[in-house]
């Protein structure tokens, strides 16, 4: 490992918005790892995801590039083997790579420039999840509903909870693997939960840390009629009408949120504890990070999908104290900025060679203090996925986010100003300007019906494969942890004492013998 490659350890939530973290100025939430974490490290307070859903955001994050780009539209969308992500630049410049947890891999690449993956994913991997902007109408059976919110709760057992343990454990203990291995690469570890994603449930330890009575409500409270038009759909979609929804299920279920970010900041802290326990601390970057946020009611909305700050704005906390002062950044990025940023701390001051465009940027100046040397670059989004007919784009510059659909009128918020996005100032005479200066933009980026017929394709192209892998003898691509338990624990084709002095850590150096002994494999007799 050269002395000027750090190691990095990536730990990504799911589906937690940045308003929700006491780093970002919740008064309730209780995670004292992830506080210290933004105590001693450097905060973006303004970071987006650049898709507001799990895969787009993910491989957004992994590529430095924009769904339009890789065609990964939405979340049974497979991305070309040949795109490089930051796993492929990382193993070049002479990392270990490993992936520990959910990512949302679609297709036969399962590891996209990851060496090693120590769990398979939640979620399909195949394209039964691909939506139908023709029949927009339609619910189909995966998309999100009301029912986590009506069943918000307490249980004993649950998949996600199952699932984030065995990712907990893996990820610790690929740790303590990295110490006693003899491989002097430097690594780069993804840890990937997935909570606090709903269902909104939890066990009843991590329920029993908050009251009833402290959990907040929503701050901004709408009616189906005072929506805007995207967020009505979005509510069709969800078939918010199938149930009652009461104050006591919004309550429930926040809570439970609330409790799942715990859960997570004490896994984050299993982490931390390992990092530290294996020396490795001073010389590894730790990154939090998510892949967009939950409404968690707010506005009488739920999940994600939106442009609004709960769904798109994300905690993205970068702890490296011996690289990087303790400061808050206050500057817009996305996690397109993720790539170039790595690369840029693990090429050795080289400048990097990029093998395809990117549309993120380093944070390298954000994190040293030299502002100046970033660019007036705007954060850029688009969602591309279900509970839409046409793309929804995003574009944020400044203080001012533009919200663009060609099916729904335009949306334009002040953020400085108007923090809850509650007055829209598209069509006000006095910000005329500033709304043609944000659709000229807009219209340089994207060809929106082009861009509507590549998706609407991709979909044609993805349904009539999914059907056809289904018939006969079914093809799956789910990810299959690879285990070759001949290798693992104590087996007799290893050197007996050797193993042990290797395996564990640290490593402890007997006294000086008394006297040599000759000891003998342990082998069958002879006949």
């Amino acid at each position: 490992m050269s002395a000027n490659q750090p190691n990095f350890l990536i730990i990504q939530a799911d589906q937690c918005a940045a308003p929700a973290l006491p780093t970002y100025g919740h008064p309730i939430v209780k995670a004292p790892n992830l506080a210290t974490l933004g105590e001693q490290g450097v905060v973006f307070d303004n970071a987006y995801c650049n898709s507001p859903l799990c895969g787009p955001s993910r491989f957004s994050m992994l590529t430095g590039q924009l769904p339009s780009r890789t065609g990964v539209y939405d979340n049974a969308a497979e991305m070309p083997s040949q795109i490089p992500t930051f796993a492929h630049y990382l193993r070049n410049l002479g990392y270990q790579t490993t992936l520990c947890g959910k990512m949302h891999f679609v297709g036969a690449d399962q590891l996209h420039g990851f060496e090693e993956r120590l769990t398979t994913d939640i979620y399909p991997a195949d394209f039964t999840w691909t939506p139908d902007w023709e029949n927009p109408e339609r619910i189909l059976e995966w998309y999100h509903n009301m029912f986590s919110v009506v069943t918000a709760g307490q249980c004993e057992a649950a998949l996600d909870l199952g699932y984030d343990d065995e990712v907990s454990f893996q990820g610790v203990r690929k740790l303590y693997d990295l110490a006693r291995s003899p491989d002097p690469r430097p690594f780069c570890l993804v840890v990937s939960f997935t909570h606090p994603h709903d269902p909104y449930l939890v066990t009843p330890a991590y329920w029993q840390r908050y009251q009833d009575d402290e959990i907040d409500m929503p701050a901004v409270n709408l009616t189906y009629d005072e929506l805007d038009a995207h967020s009505r759909r979005l509510l069709d979609c969800f078939a918010v009408d199938e149930y009652t929804i009461t104050a006591e299920h919004v309550r429930a279920a926040r809570h439970a949120y609330y409790s799942a970010i715990s859960c997570i900041d004490d896994k984050v802290g299993q982490l931390l504890h390992a990092l530290q326990a294996i020396g490795r601390d001073q010389d590894t970057i730790v990154i939090f990070l998510s892949d967009h946020g939950d409404m968690l009611g707010e506005r009488g909305l739920w999940y994600k999908m939106s442009w609004f700050e709960w769904s798109a704005r994300v905690p993205l906390i970068v702890h490296a104290p011996q690289r990087f002062a303790p400061k808050r950044v206050a500057a817009a990025v996305s996690l397109l900025d993720l790539l170039p940023t790595l690369v840029d701390l693990a090429s050795n001051d080289a400048a990097p060679v990029w093998a395809a465009p990117l549309d993120g940027h380093s944070l390298l100046p954000l994190l040293t203090g030299n502002d100046q040397a970033w660019g007036d670059y705007p954060v850029v989004g688009e969602y591309l996925a279900e509970c839409v007919a046409a793309p929804s784009l995003m574009l944020r510059r400044g203080d001012y986010k533009y919200i663009y659909s060609p099916d729904d009128p335009a949306q334009l918020y002040d953020l400085g100003n108007d923090p809850q996005e509650l007055i829209n100032l598209a069509g006000q005479p006095d910000y005329a300007q500033l709304q043609g200066a944000f659709r000229q933009e807009l219209d340089q980026r994207w060809a929106v019906p082009q861009l509507r017929a590549a998706v609407i394709a991709s979909q044609h192209r993805r349904r009539l494969v999914a059907n056809a892998l289904l018939q006969g003898k079914p093809t799956y691509w789910d990810f299959q942890p690879r285990r070759d338990a001949t290798q693992e624990y104590v087996r007799n084709h290893m050197e007996f004492w050797e193993l042990y002095k290797r395996t564990r850590f640290p490593y402890a150096e007997p006294p000086q013998p008394n006297r040599q002994v000759k000891r003998y494999a342990n082998l069958p007799p002879s006949s």
